[in-house]
């Protein structure tokens, strides 16, 4: 597996470390392509000898085996892979393509079908981690596609993961993905709303936290999330136009099930709030900005750690 050539599309914060992690491993990282193109030269360099960072997505094509993308929503997979004038598609008999980004089970299903009619094979691996996970080889992947091909490469898959589920056919773990997401965000907005209330009634928000901890109140947000907002401390892991776009997923495929989902879309529309506020490059803990007495009087004025 080592021996094949490894692309990254899309070397934001997740992409780049993945492709680092990998290259410590002793991987050929051969192709890297970002929109924003210092961002690529910047890791192609780091990377060293043997990294080219291309113009074209055709030409990462022809200069890899796997191709990782981690873009940003629908629109930007359109892009990379259905492009009139440049495509990851061109060229593609052979390759295999593992998509990384949070994006619609239909867009990995029509993907997915593309690569097919040219010969190609497709995994989607969403990833339910961050930054760190992604640097140290400990993501969580829900995988999708077809199971061969998920066996077959499965070696790569766990150098870049601490936990790995296969899912199912296309489309699947996007699904799970989507669910996964949705209440992440829910419980966010929850915990926000409840030490908004907290601190306006005059508890100690650390007194409260514990007791949070100990009863039904306890989440998995409380541990990564409470801090945070209590420190109004909203470096971005995990940004707010994220969870909007995530809840939104999650909507879109309730619609399609004629479900409805009152709680999600409510947790979506302070997402919404906060992007068109000027909060949605935040932290998703940012949301407590909106729910914290005396907050958001001024957004400029956000303590937002630097990178």
């Amino acid at each position: 597996m080592s021996k094949k050539r490894i692309a990254f599309v899309g070397v934001g914060r997740m992409g780049a470390n993945m492709a680092r992690h990998l290259k410590d491993l002793k991987y050929r990282v051969t192709a890297v392509y970002d929109t924003y193109r210092p961002c690529a030269e910047e890791l192609a360099d780091e990377l060293g000898k043997g990294t080219t960072a291309y113009r074209k997505l055709s030409d990462v094509t022809a200069n890899a085996d796997i191709i990782f993308t981690v873009v940003t929503d629908d629109a930007a997979m359109k892009k990379i892979f259905f492009g009139k004038k440049d495509n990851l598609l061109t060229g593609a008999t052979g390759r295999l393509f593992i998509n990384c980004a949070t994006v619609s089970p239909d867009m990995h299903r029509e993907v997915t079908k593309a690569a097919a009619r040219r010969k190609a094979d497709v995994l989607e691996a969403c990833m339910a981690s961050s930054i760190s996970h992604a640097r140290t080889g400990n993501l969580y992947l829900m995988m999708g596609g077809k199971e061969s091909v998920f066996k077959k490469n499965r070696k790569l898959l766990e150098d870049l993961s601490l936990n790995l589920q296969y899912i199912g056919a296309a489309g699947k773990a996007a699904e799970v993905k989507a669910l996964v997401n949705m209440v992440m965000n829910i419980n966010t907005a929850g915990l926000a709303e409840g030490l908004g209330l907290a601190k306006a009634l005059g508890h100690d928000l650390k007194m409260v936290c514990e007791v949070f901890s100990q009863t039904g109140a306890n989440s998995r947000v409380l541990e990564t999330d409470a801090g945070d907002m209590i420190d109004r401390d909203h470096e971005c892991w995990f940004s707010s136009s994220h969870a909007a776009k995530d809840s939104g997923i999650a909507a879109k495929i309730a619609r399609q099930k004629k479900l409805n989902l009152p709680v999600n879309a409510a947790t979506q529309a302070q997402y919404e709030r906060m992007k068109k506020e000027g909060l949605g490059e935040l932290d998703k803990s940012g949301i407590a900005e909106l729910t914290f007495p005396g907050r958001h009087a001024n957004p400029k004025k956000k303590r937002v750690k630097k990178r």
